[in-house]
């Protein structure tokens, strides 16, 4: 029974375009998202570290050594039994650092971009057998059906389709997201029709050959010997060795790091695949005694490895040899797809961009397409040269042997990254080049055919097929020596030691709290587009924000440091660490040190200690519970506080400020006090620079009123805490300051009443006799110069009563009890009203009015009484306005405060005078025009609407006329304080 080697190809194709189109479907969402995201569709594409082994590899072994065969299954379950304390912790690295490859972790934890390079290389040395061993086992299998067929010819057919097909499954880089979800799916396709086909093999030979399960035993007890030598043959060191590369394969194989990691949808998929990669391996292990047992019944001439095919042959069953076929096919193309997309990653970034970056500023992504196409080519070439130069004349054991020891000695620098801090970049290089080179002198060239340089030299235990497993640990234990011993007596770099902080489980880095040299995102994308592009930048700086959940335009320097921290990851999973780190310190710096310590980043403690709250457990979680009271006792506090750095940055903001300043701590906690509403920074910041420990009774105006604040500092620099600052408590002493206004004021009545009443009682008696006297003079005579004297002495008197009447209403003004029933007044109206009150008197019809007052000028006070005030100060106006003139009246805001001016065209107010005319009975009119309490009523007003008034003269100092009064009231602002993000822009500044 034969094929043709066109219906093989044709079949190939099909079943490869059955598996694109699925991971299409997939990647546009055309196949429910239930099936894409099943925990089962991952820990099915986690079956893709069988390979060929599973179809035809695990029979070889099981004809030679027995039942050896399930170490190769047993050492990976094992490492994901022990995923909480072995996978896990990588799995939190890589998402939290976008580490897609073992060759970023190495870049990353050690902080050497030639760590990285060595992983890649030392890797792709030991991948190119695993690739020849695919690429034999379907040109073997495929010769076996149409024999006659150039192997060559098959072999590079094949290899050219999987250069095609891993180029459209995952090339294609979607910058949202590093999980190719499609490529997830046709690898768990493939792990299905794996099995299935290995099932239906085993079903249809236990069935067709033995004619049932128990014609199965009875043969079995018919041949014991063959039965016993399953058990008998295994070899204790090869189980040993098989195992343990199998164990490290979990961490170190390309293609199952990415799988695992780099696929990983979530650490629960990682939780399920714990105890179902092993169940589904168990499965895949089921048919091997089966597959084998039926070969050895109808004694195929086929090799042992390819008993299944010999099977199906020799039922003459095309169907089931095309079956086993299409699986062998499935196994090689899902394991060579995703391990040269593994390592194409690793080229590009360890070995590619540390070379060459693009330096034309074009599109960026379409470069690293374009480059990872390319190396996807040469990796697979690479590999089909091996096979046919030395890979075809391997056995299949052979192959995985040097593949699975070569990659083995990167275990040691993985175990390093999670269990060992004190391992440095300079030891894992000295393991790494001492292991790989014992292997190559004593696995490779023994075991492919080349010179066996401990034989030559007549060593007394040189490599054999039969003891290679001893050499496998040799390398190993070479490697781990080199790797502790070089870093024990060399010391880690301060680079490496944080990241060995950040990559141990459960450790809490406390990166510095420096200031970056770009002050906002808007210079980021600046910065960063001389490396990558205005485009690139722009859109890497605005995806970093949006992860963040940060406005696109930053200035809180804690906000840009977790900016500029999520930008190197992402370009990490983009170039590698190495070389993004590389960039982001380049180009994104800080500004130096002062001295040689910096304070540390608060803001990134707090919140990684959230994130470890639940996890922080004995003395650790005692200390948690005791911080996080301290700072919810801080928090709560009734008194308004805040702690600010050395550097000006905000570190704390409690409740109680927030209540005072209407400002939420997320908005300000992380930027400088300079990003403040302006009465707040200048406040504060005048305060901690000063020297002056506490200020009393500062007056601040706040949502159209006024406040009054106490404010004490306190430095927290001393010997536990040397990275300094200030706390600062602010005492809203403002229900204080009215209750002593309204106990003076009601002093100052009390006085002022007791004066009235005793200048009533003194001069207003005599002055009605005096009055009296006057009128019966007038009244005894018709002299005309007495009458005339008898009326003067009226006036005079009537003048006093006005006087006492002007004294008596100046002692009631100025009650700040009324204060709290101040409403919000508009100062258009109250003006308006004032002309209206001027213009019903025969006074000034010549003059006109003009009030200039924006309606939406609202200030909060009593209305009747601004109008007292502007009746008042437009009166004075008029009566100094010549024939014909104006009077203006305008008013604007300024800040938190209303101006408005009452600008007149009349001769001005002498220099001399401008000091005294808000005394009591001072006047600059004529006799019998003024009592001058007027201005004395007006400043006792504003003064109770804590407003000031000040004086120009002249107004027009071309002409040296007019006279401008200038009142400032605190403005009302209905809907609070501005919020204080848009002042940030004045951090630039």
């Amino acid at each position: 029974m034969s094929f043709s080697l066109t219906a093989l190809l044709s079949c190939s194709l099909l079943y490869l375009l059955l598996l694109f189109a699925i991971a299409h479907l997939a990647e546009r969402g055309i196949l429910p998202r239930s099936w894409i995201h099943h925990p089962l569709t991952y820990i099915l594409s986690l079956g893709v570290y069988a390979g060929i082994w599973a179809v035809y590899g695990a029979v070889g072994i099981a004809a030679e050594t027995g039942y050896g065969f399930l170490a190769y299954y047993l050492g990976i379950s094992g490492a994901y039994l022990l995923a909480p304390v072995l996978l896990n912790p990588i799995l939190r690295i890589g998402r939290a650092y976008q580490l897609s490859s073992l060759a970023d972790l190495f870049a990353f934890r050690y902080r050497s971009q030639f760590a990285g390079s060595l992983a890649t290389l030392c890797s792709g040395i030991a991948i190119l057998s695993l690739l020849s061993m695919q690429i034999k086992a379907v040109t073997d299998t495929a010769s076996l059906l149409a024999p006659g067929v150039s192997h060559a010819l098959i072999s590079t057919l094949f290899s050219l389709t999987v250069v095609l097909f891993a180029a459209l499954f995952g090339s294609q880089r979607d910058q949202g997201s590093e999980s190719h979800r499609g490529l997830v799916v046709a690898i768990a396709f493939d792990s299905l029709i794996k099995l299935l086909a290995l099932l239906a093999l085993s079903g249809v030979a236990i069935y067709s050959i033995f004619g049932s399960y128990q014609g199965l035993e009875d043969w079995l007890g018919s041949h014991q010997s063959l039965a016993g030598n399953m058990e008998l043959n295994v070899d204790d060191g090869s189980w040993r060795a098989l195992m343990l590369m199998s164990f490290a394969g979990a961490l170190v194989l390309p293609h199952m790091f990415h799988m695992t990691f780099a696929e990983n949808p979530s650490p629960r998929a990682l939780a399920k695949a714990s105890w179902g990669l092993p169940l589904y391996l168990l499965l895949l292990a089921l048919p091997v005694p089966i597959i084998l047992w039926s070969g050895m019944e109808l004694s195929v001439n086929t090799p042992p490895s390819y008993m299944a095919i010999g099977i199906a042959q020799a039922l003459e069953n095309p169907a089931l040899a095309l079956t086993v076929f299409i699986a062998g096919l499935s196994a090689a193309s899902g394991l060579m797809i995703v391990s040269t997309l593994a390592l194409a990653g690793m080229l590009l970034n360890h070995v590619v961009l540390p070379l060459r970056t693009q330096t034309d500023h074009g599109d960026i992504y379409l470069w690293l397409r374009r480059i990872k196409r390319l190396l996807i080519g040469i990796i697979i070439f690479t590999a089909l040269l091996f096979h046919e130069t030395l890979g075809q004349r391997l056995g299949l054991f052979q192959l995985g042997i040097l593949a699975l020891s070569g990659v083995l000695q990167l275990l040691p620098g993985a175990l390093g990254v999670i269990y060992w801090p004190e391992g440095n970049r300079r030891g894992l290089i000295a393991g790494l080049f001492a292991g790989m080179a014992v292997w190559i002198v004593t696995l490779v060239m023994p075991l492919s055919y080349g010179p066996n340089l401990l034989a030559l030299a007549d060593a007394p235990l040189f490599p054999t097929n039969n003891n290679w497993h001893i050499f496998v640990f040799i390398s190993l234990t070479v490697n781990i020596s080199a790797f502790a011993l070089v870093s024990m007596v060399t010391k880690s770099s301060s680079e490496e030691s944080r990241a060995a902080q950040a990559c141990s489980w459960g450790a809490l880095s406390r990166p510095q709290r420096r200031e970056l040299m770009a002050s906002s995102s808007s210079e980021f994308v600046e910065q960063l587009s001389e490396p990558l592009g205005r485009n690139v930048a722009i859109r890497e700086v605005e995806r970093a924000a949006h992860q963040l959940k940060l406005p696109t335009v930053e200035f809180r320097p804690y906000q840009l440091r977790r900016l500029r921290d999520q930008i190197e990851i992402n370009l990490s999973g983009l170039l590698g660490p190495a070389v993004a780190r590389d960039m982001v310190k380049r180009h994104l710096s800080f500004k130096p040190l002062a001295s040689d310590g910096g304070p540390q980043d608060i803001h990134y403690m707090e919140r990684a200690l959230g994130d470890y709250q639940n996890q922080l457990t004995g003395l650790a979680g005692e200390l948690d519970s005791l911080r996080r009271h301290y700072r919810q006792t801080l928090q709560n506090l009734p008194i308004p506080a805040c702690s600010v750095g050395e550097d000006g940055e905000i570190l704390m903001w409690n409740h109680a400020m927030v209540a005072l300043t209407g400002i939420d701590a997320e908005v300000v906690v992380g930027g400088r006090l300079m990003a403040l509403p302006d009465h707040w920074h200048s406040l504060l910041d005048d305060f901690v620079r000063g020297e002056d420990q506490h200020r009393y009774k500062h007056r601040l105006d706040l949502r159209g009123r006024p406040h009054w604040l106490n404010l004490h500092k306190a430095a927290l620099s001393g010997p536990d805490h040397t990275e300094g600052g200030s706390i600062i408590l602010v005492e809203d002493q403002t229900e204080t300051r009215l209750l002593e206004d309204e106990l003076m004021h009601s002093e100052r009545l009390a006085s002022v009443g007791r004066l009235a009443a005793g200048v009533a009682h003194e001069i207003g008696n005599p002055v009605t006799g005096i009055s009296s006297l006057a009128q019966n003079l007038k009244l005894e005579t018709d002299d005309p110069d007495i009458l005339q004297t008898a009326e003067q002495i009226q006036q005079q008197t009537r003048r006093i009563s006005t006087i006492l009447q002007s004294l008596m209403n100046f002692a009631r003004t100025g009650n700040h009890a009324q204060a709290n029933r101040y409403e919000p007044a508009s100062i258009h109206r109250c003006v308006e009203e004032s002309i209206n009150l001027l213009s019903l008197s025969d006074k000034g019809r010549g003059i006109s009015y003009r009030n200039d007052c924006p309606e939406d000028l609202v200030v909060l006070g009593d209305e009747q009484r601004l109008v007292q005030v502007f009746v008042n100060l437009l009166a004075n106006a008029r009566d100094a306005s010549p024939e014909g003139g104006e009077i203006r009246v305008s008013g604007n805001h300024e800040g938190y405060s209303a101006i408005i001016e009452v600008t007149d065209q009349g001769t001005g107010i002498p220099a001399d005078q401008l000091d005294h005319i808000f005394e009591p009975f001072y006047t600059t009119k004529g006799p019998n025009q003024g009592t001058g309490l007027g201005l004395s009523l007006v400043y006792s007003i504003v003064e109770e609407h804590y407003g000031n008034l000040q004086v120009e003269s002249p107004a027009d100092p071309e002409n040296e006329r007019g006279t401008c009064v200038r009142l400032r009231l605190p403005a009302y602002d209905a809907g609070g304080e501005l919020h204080p993000l848009s002042q940030n822009e004045r951090s630039t500044h």
